[in-house]
């Protein structure tokens, strides 16, 4: 099925929908690999990602999604680089795009996998291992804690260069010092930036090694991976896709806001997102670079209880322990909305939430500004949906909506959930 862009000049002025180069013509392009799945309507699933793309606020969109471990929709369209009358250069099945905040969950899978190995303990304080966190108030907030938004300290001080971003030391020395918003860590508010830098310090002082150097050992080389890596390699620079601003300008309330969380106005962010030192800096909180597939088979691992292709690469209970409700859905402090996490993951909701309606068991990440990657046990799907515009406020918003409608309603939910939520493994007396 072919898709094509379809902006026209109201959504670019209004919108800022960047221009696509007429030579590209947004190609289309499928995964062979694709499979039957079993009655799902994959056309019209596709037909709604479609949609999404010719919103015109993502010149690219890159969707893999698989059900009882097949893939069964594998596709990209669009230009993953040069739009505005730059040159062209078309997404491909195998892109790597910057995760940003969905990054976050395998930054959490790797301080998972320091406490199944025993070299820490998530209820311990951070500053068990981290002796400068506990300044001001903070000697009591645990790794569990910080895992699920927390710690208390959420941003780094107003006024920050957001080049501290690239200067691990020094966003460690700012983390360390700050007061908590609540020294029992009751106050939820989601951690941007802040969580993964505590959590490289936490990788370093209880392995030696760099989050790259540890991610290679848990996750990238056992899973076979090309790209997933903090950062970009400067050998695989260029091949990564590139971001673009879109949507209305954020300057309103919620432009603001965006400002606050992220350290910087949106804008300034996807410049900066595209610039050497950040693909050369490691962001455990917000640079993961994957392709779709590569992104989805992650989550297919979490479903399968850490198990991928006869390699365990979480135990099952270290998997339960990353995925299950760390306290009722509650009002974040930064995002000032009612959120539901995990020590590690945003989770769907019975009636709504992130991945549809009616989407209680679901786990993954939201990522900046409409990267989604999640797998949905009840409904045995594991799916990533990227992209590379960065609209806040666009034309894109009914069309996103419509294509997590259109994959909730094409893989109908398991009444018996059992074997999911009491199957983590058995202690061996």
């Amino acid at each position: 099925m072919s898709v094509t862009f379809s902006a026209n000049k109201i959504s670019r002025r209004i919108f800022r929908a960047p221009e696509l180069s007429p030579a590209a013509t947004s190609p289309l392009t499928i995964d062979p690999a694709e499979q039957a799945a079993n009655g799902a309507d994959i056309e019209a699933i596709w037909a709604s990602a479609g949609a999404f793309h010719s919103s015109g606020m993502h010149p690219m969109v890159s969707m893999c999604l698989r059900h009882k471990g097949k893939t069964v929709l594998h596709r990209s369209i669009g230009q993953a680089r040069g739009v505005n009358g730059a040159e062209a250069v078309g997404a491909q099945l195998d892109t790597p795009v910057c995760l940003f905040s969905a990054s976050k969950v395998v930054s959490a899978v790797l301080i998972h996998k320091l406490a199944e190995d025993g070299l820490l303990d998530l209820l311990n304080p951070v500053s068990y291992y981290i002796p400068a966190f506990a300044q001001n108030g903070k000697a009591g907030i645990s790794i569990y804690q910080l895992l699920a938004h927390r710690a208390g300290v959420p941003g780094v001080p107003p006024g920050t260069s957001p080049s501290v971003l690239f200067d691990h030391q020094e966003s460690l020395r700012l983390i360390c010092e700050q007061p908590p918003l609540d020294i029992d860590g009751r106050i939820l508010a989601y951690h941007a930036i802040t969580g993964g830098i505590i959590a490289t310090e936490l990788v370093r002082v209880c392995t030696g090694l760099s989050m790259n150097e540890y991610l290679d050992q848990v996750i990238r080389k056992p899973m076979g991976f090309k790209s997933f890596t903090f950062g970009m390699p400067k050998s695989s620079r260029g091949t990564e896709a590139h971001n673009y601003s879109s949507g209305l300008a954020n300057i309103s309330l919620v432009g603001k806001h965006l400002e606050k969380i992220l350290g910087a106005d949106v804008d300034t962010v996807v410049a900066l997102s595209n610039t050497d030192d950040f693909l050369g800096a490691i962001i455990p909180s917000g640079n993961l670079y994957a392709n779709a597939d590569e992104a989805c088979q992650f989550f297919q691992m979490l479903l399968q209880q850490g198990q991928w292709q006869g390699k365990q690469i979480l135990s099952p209970l270290s998997v339960y322990r990353l995925t299950a409700e760390a306290s009722r859905p509650q009002h974040d402090r930064s995002l000032i909305i009612p959120m539901r996490y995990s020590a590690g993951a945003m989770l769907g909701g019975r009636v709504m939430g992130l991945y549809g309606r009616n989407t209680p068991y679901a786990f993954g990440h939201l990522g900046f500004s409409n990267i989604l990657c999640w797998a949905d046990p009840q409904r045995d799907i594991s799916v990533a949906v990227l992209n590379n515009g960065k609209p806040v406020i666009g034309s894109h918003i009914f069309s996103l909506l419509g294509l997590m409608e259109n994959i909730r309603k094409n893989f109908p939910q398991k009444d018996d959930m059992s074997a999911w939520s009491g199957n983590f493994g058995q202690h061996e007396h």
